[in-house]
């Protein structure tokens, strides 16, 4: 591969043979797309018919649907939308999640990644004043107490009553959220085929759901100071490590940066237009902008695992500290992704942007992966990745599909190309 000043790899190389050759510009992770391998079927085949939904499973597919929002442990916030708009509702009791129906809700995770086990030994932290005060009211309360008393038994399968107050503090201090969408089918679906996604939201839905996601990261930030990054990431469908087949996004404090973050934080001291030089700026170059609008812009991915498409803010700023229209913007595009992708896809889709306390700036941007394959023994033999979809076919396949969605009139602010 031919190499760029500062001896940074070509990202992007094409061989007589057709096989493109992609270096991340970013991670230095290498990926071969090889011709013929490219051909294979973006989806299984085998897949099984899809079978008739019941009426009387409607709201209780699964624990984030809402009629058993009393498996899932106590909610911190819910988004309703009514007559005037949105509103929210945080902090509610037991006896009260059944008054309304959630658009999103944001709830602590029940099994926890980094656990508050794992804070409380580890760095010596505890519920602040305003945690504690919320268990014991939720405490007082009966239907309260046996909420936390179920809750628990999923999570441990034996709990002595009097070890709830200590074993319930998890869930008011913890530091793995979830925020939970209200559909599991989209809304008249007759099958289980017809699972409700980020593209089927509307751009009003998905703003919110975006919004409710960056309120949460700034919480998690505010009630941990030993947080260094929170990581914000959504998986959907199992085959892209779902638990549920049902939306959500995921945040999870850490308290460390990770290696690729490291290195870009020490590149951008001497290269601060890394990002736009290697994102946007490159992938208009090369022909692989997908879509923009005044906030945004939407790129294939180069470099990728698996075939992907990046969401890049033009405004500076981490996500808190974005206006709300130019939050909008990227929220459209991302949402514009996933629309082009279709339901059946699965994808990881995982947030990058500038923790607290780090300098220079850098821009908050979604990679949006699609599981189309399966990592096997070349790629952990060689440490290159066979991507069945090179950037530029991605691009092409999401830019048409987007024209689609764009005539049925379904998207937000999204303007085509670059």
């Amino acid at each position: 591969m031919s190499a760029l000043p500062g001896s940074v790899p070509e990202p992007l190389t094409r061989l007589p043979d057709g096989t493109v050759k992609q270096v991340n510009p970013f991670t230095g992770t290498q990926v071969w797309t090889v011709p013929g391998r490219a051909h294979r079927p973006l989806l299984p085949t085998d897949a099984p018919p899809p079978r008739p939904l019941r009426p009387e499973d409607d709201g209780r597919y699964c624990a984030f649907c809402e009629r058993r929002y009393l498996e899932t442990p106590p909610e911190r916030e819910r988004v309703v939308r009514g007559p005037d708009g949105w509103r929210r509702l945080e902090a509610l009791p037991a006896g009260r999640v059944f008054d309304t129906v959630a658009d999103f809700r944001l709830i602590p995770n029940l099994f926890e990644i980094v656990s508050y086990d794992y804070w409380r030994a580890n760095h010596g932290y505890r519920l602040d004043e305003a945690a504690r005060e919320r268990l014991a009211t939720y405490l007082r309360s009966t239907r309260g107490r046996d909420h936390l008393l179920a809750v628990l038994r999923a999570r441990f399968d034996v709990v002595r009553t009097e070890d709830v107050p200590r074993l319930a503090a998890r869930f008011f201090a913890g530091c793995h959220d979830v925020v939970v969408a209200r559909r599991h089918f989209v809304d008249g679906a007759s099958g289980d085929d017809e699972k409700a996604s980020s593209g089927t939201l509307t751009p009003e839905e998905h703003e919110q759901y975006v919004a409710m996601t960056v309120r949460a990261l700034v919480g998690l930030y505010e009630t941990n100071p030993h947080a260094r990054m929170v990581a914000v990431f959504q998986n959907w469908l199992r085959p892209a490590g779902a638990s549920f087949d049902h939306l959500h996004k995921q945040l999870v404090a850490v308290d460390e940066y990770g290696k690729d973050l490291v290195t870009q934080l020490a590149r951008l001291a001497t290269e601060p237009d890394l990002y736009e030089r290697w994102g946007p700026e490159y992938a208009a170059a090369q022909g692989l902008v997908i879509a923009r609008n005044e906030h945004a812009v939407a790129t294939a991915g180069v470099g990728h695992r698996y075939p992907a498409a990046m969401v890049w803010s033009t405004a500076p700023g981490r996500p808190w500290e974005l206006s709300p229209s130019a939050l909008r913007g990227f929220s459209d595009l991302l949402h514009a992704v996933h629309a082009a992708t279709g339901p059946e896809v699965p994808t990881n889709e995982e947030w990058h942007y500038q923790p607290p306390g780090v300098s220079p700036d850098a821009p908050l941007r979604a990679v949006v992966k699609w599981r189309v394959s399966t990592l096997a023994g070349f790629e952990g033999g060689t440490g290159i990745f066979l991507n069945t979809i090179d950037p530029w076919t991605m691009q092409a396949r999401l830019a048409d599909r987007l024209a689609e969605l764009s005539a049925e009139g379904v998207l937000g602010d999204v303007r085509l190309g670059g």
